[in-house]
């Protein structure tokens, strides 16, 4: 990040002082919390996009204001709790960010700034919900001392668009038009997807455990099976399926290894669980199509996201936590097994927030910020010509 400051900053500075219609406002991702130095420098107000929801948010920037402390660094299970936040979540301390946890240096230090200066920002955009987060977006604006945060989601693909719905984040490796014929041979709520996002690939002996849950559990499933580049046969650790696994469960499980049409698939009328790092877009996805949320959570805000799933709207189950953790895979087949069955509870909890979800961008409560947003933004650039005027 310190080095794309350092490219863009004079680039971005000679562009708006040579421009004769320069921008009101920039919005700019919560990664680039140095854009409001710039937006300072140049006059206008700088907007957070968050890629995270608002819980995740707020966590994660409370951690560099706050600066919560561990005597005993080698404890990494010390609880550190979030008391100014509505629930007061607790995670142990390996679960706090990474890059907080390294000795403080000039790194250390820039980040630090950059979540600082997201606070102090003028206003806030989360891809989120009223109905998901309400809680957690009020608890926004109070720490901002205004009304501009602004929860625009879920932002998927419209119903009808068949190619974001099959290519949302990349090209899928596998035709989707394949993996929709065979869900249609499935019943309702009967499949389960397992999918861990671009970032993350499963140990050997995860792997193991994975599969063998699987073949256990007798569910019929889609598993996207991945190995993000920087890990690809760099390190005996990361594995690939069993030998045999594909040919025991080839009567009810659909492999594909490497990109899938996720939005496509958690669409489809047959899935009914969704076994998921807990990536933000994941969560969403899922929430959008009524899945019940099996949550492995492996880093980052994916911590925060399942213990929301979980423990607060009751529409997740939890699976694994960590990219060390290792479940027994008896354990995990049961879990596959009840996570599909028609009475559980989180079904039924899941249904009622995807209503919702779809409600919030069709007329409802994220059509009303999105709006709320353009009128502010329609009201600074008539600010800005009144003063050009004078």
């Amino acid at each position: 990040m310190r080095s794309l400051r350092e490219v863009h900053y004079p680039l971005l500075l000679n562009w708006f002082q040579s421009h004769s219609y320069p921008p009101v406002a920039i919005i700019s991702d919560f990664f680039l919390g140095w854009t409001s130095e710039f937006a300072s420098q140049v006059g206008v107000p700088r907007i957070v996009f968050s890629p995270s929801g608002a819980l995740a948010f707020s966590v994660a920037t409370f951690v560099w204001r706050d600066q919560p402390q561990n005597d005993h660094p080698e404890n990494l299970n010390l609880s550190v709790s979030f008391p100014k936040i509505p629930n007061s979540p607790t995670f142990p301390w390996w679960q706090i960010s990474h890059i907080y946890r390294m000795p403080k240096d000039s790194d250390w230090e820039f980040y630090r700034n950059c979540n600082l200066a997201n606070l102090a920002s003028w206003g806030i955009i989360f891809n989120s919900f009223a109905e998901l987060e309400r809680v957690y977006l009020d608890h926004m604006k109070r720490e901002f001392q205004n009304d501009r945060v602004w929860a625009v989601g879920p932002v998927l693909p419209p119903d009808d668009d068949l190619t974001g719905t099959a290519n949302r984040g990349g090209s899928s490796s596998v035709p989707c038009h394949d993996v929709l014929t065979w869900l249609d041979s499935c019943k309702d709520h009967s499949v389960v997807y397992v999918c861990f996002g671009s970032r993350t690939a499963l140990t050997c002996k995860q792997m193991d455990e994975l599969a063998a849950a699987l073949d256990k559990s007798g569910v019929h499933f889609i598993w996207c099976v991945r190995q993000p580049v920087e890990q690809r046969r760099t390190s005996s650790d990361y594995g690939d399926l069993p030998d045999g696994f594909e040919d025991r469960v080839a009567d009810r499980g659909f492999i594909i290894k490497g990109w899938a049409p996720q939005v496509a698939i958690l669409r489809h009328r047959a899935v009914g669980a969704f076994l998921t790092h807990c990536g933000w877009n994941s969560v969403l996805e899922g929430i959008a199509t009524g899945a019940v949320m099996l949550t492995w959570p492996m880093s980052a805000d994916q911590f925060t996201n399942a213990q929301l799933l979980v423990d607060q709207l009751r529409v997740g189950i939890r699976f694994g936590e960590g990219t060390a953790n290792i479940p027994e895979s008896t354990e995990l087949a049961r879990i596959l097994a009840e996570s599909v069955a028609e009475t559980r509870p989180e079904r039924l909890i899941a249904k009622k927030l995807q209503e919702e979800a779809l409600s919030a961008v069709r007329g409802g409560s994220s059509d009303t910020d999105l709006d709320g947003l353009v009128r502010r933004l329609n009201q600074l650039k008539l600010e800005t010509d009144g003063d050009a005027i004078k």
